[in-house]
């Protein structure tokens, strides 16, 4: 039986993705093989050549979709909110700017990433290539390790309510939640918790400067905006603390003890 064409295209776009995110982890552990491998499909069957264009127009919208798509279901989410969050609580506003941010924290994802990437690759996209299964086997191995990341880091009640909504009930075995139901529920549960630190990160920060404000008050000096005076306090606080390395590491270690 063959596959629709809208599920074909569905299938490709996400061996795409999956192959372009699974690529720079691949390059970085096994760069001799993931240099090796070739990537070859097509996406007509004896179609028309309307049809063939409108499927190749399609799979090119899928692929500019694809840094999008890879945020949502990774822990970039949960990072780039801390950064801006604590950049928000030194009382910096372009500083660092959001390209650096950004940068960080893509590469603090790639680290986080790099084994259920290189899983999604080895288990789907690798044998699919090779022509060793099907479309429809490969499509389920390379999203399997996806899945399972999500699943560990979501929160019970968030995927129990999407899965009431959708209407699907509780699920007897997690590794079959449908992703219309996980992805939203993951991603929700990442910026709760992106929250949760970003308040812990707050509260140094805040006593600093009720301290300032504080002083300056009864200094007399009411017209000194406390923010001007706090600001350098906090910077060498942060500094002393070593809070880059703190911070960074802390994110990494929350993925990683679930």
């Amino acid at each position: 039986m063959k596959m629709p064409r809208l599920r074909r295209l569905a299938l490709w776009g996400g061996l795409a993705i999956g192959t372009l995110g699974a690529f720079a982890a691949t390059t970085l552990v096994f760069p001799n093989t993931a240099l090796a491998q070739e990537l070859n499909f097509n996406l007509g069957e004896g179609g028309s050549m309307t049809g063939s264009l409108l499927r190749m127009i399609a799979l090119l919208t899928i692929l500019s979709l694809a840094p999008g798509i890879l945020v949502v279901v990774t822990s970039f989410t949960r990072i780039v909110v801390v950064f801006s969050l604590l950049r928000s609580a030194i009382g910096l506003q372009q500083t660092p700017p959001n390209t650096v941010i950004i940068s960080l924290s893509l590469f603090l994802t790639a680290f986080i990433m790099m084994p259920t990437l290189q899983q999604s690759y080895e288990e789907g996209i690798a044998p699919l290539i090779a022509e060793e299964i099907s479309e429809d086997e490969a499509f389920d191995r390379t999203v399997g390790p996806l899945r399972i990341f999500m699943l560990r880091q979501v929160r019970e009640d968030d995927l129990a309510m999407f899965l009431d909504l959708s209407g699907e009930g509780p699920i007897a075995v997690l590794e079959e939640t449908p992703l219309r139901a996980l992805v939203p529920a993951f991603m929700i549960s990442e910026l709760r918790r992106a929250f949760e630190i970003g308040f812990l990160i707050f509260i140094p920060f805040l006593v600093i400067d009720m301290v300032v404000a504080g002083i300056l008050l009864s200094m007399g000096m009411m017209m000194l905006p406390p923010v001007m005076i706090s600001l350098p306090f906090k910077l060498i606080f942060f500094v002393l603390v070593d809070g880059w390395m703190l911070l960074s590491s802390s994110l990494v270690e929350s993925f990683h003890q679930i």
